[in-house]
Formats: C-alpha cells, structure tokens, sequence
C-alpha cells in the first residue's frame, strides 16, 4: 500500500511538470509569433529528443522509450499552442 501512494505521488508530480512544460510552451509559441517564426522546430524537437534520450541512459531507463514518451509529450505541447492561436 505503501508503494501505490508513493507511486501516486509521483503520478501526480509528473501530470504537474506535463502542465507546467504546456504554459511554457504556451509563452514560446507567443514569443515566436511575436517574431513571426513558425510554432513547429523539427530541429529543435530533434535536440529534445536527443537530450531526453541521453538522460533516460543516465538514470538506467530505455532510450527508446523515454524518447516515444517525450515524442507524445511534444505532439501535446504542439497542439496546446494551435489552440491557443
């Protein structure tokens, strides 16, 4: 039982950092309208993807999973600000 509420804190914790990295994806599609530069940076979505991928290696997790993970977290982030449009 122990186990399962400290599991659902971190749940918790996880679903918290998911909104917190939205609101600021949601100031950098503004910032980059303002500019007048294209919400999508496959370039920049490439260094995530890559960054996350080398710390799932340090913390002992699946690159390839972590990296299918954040793939869904960008696509979630990338939606948050078509809507905000």
């Amino acid at each position: 039982m122990e186990c399962r509420n400290a599991i659902e804190v971190v749940d918790r914790r996880i679903v918290a950092l998911l909104a917190q990295r939205v609101t600021l994806g949601l100031r950098a599609a503004t910032a980059k309208r303002q500019a007048g530069l294209p919400i999508t940076d496959a370039a920049r979505e490439a260094d995530v993807l890559a960054n996350v991928a080398t710390a799932a290696g340090e913390h002992g997790l699946s690159a390839d999973s972590v990296r299918q993970i954040f793939q869904r977290v960008l696509t979630m982030s990338r939606q948050a600000q078509e809507e905000a449009r």
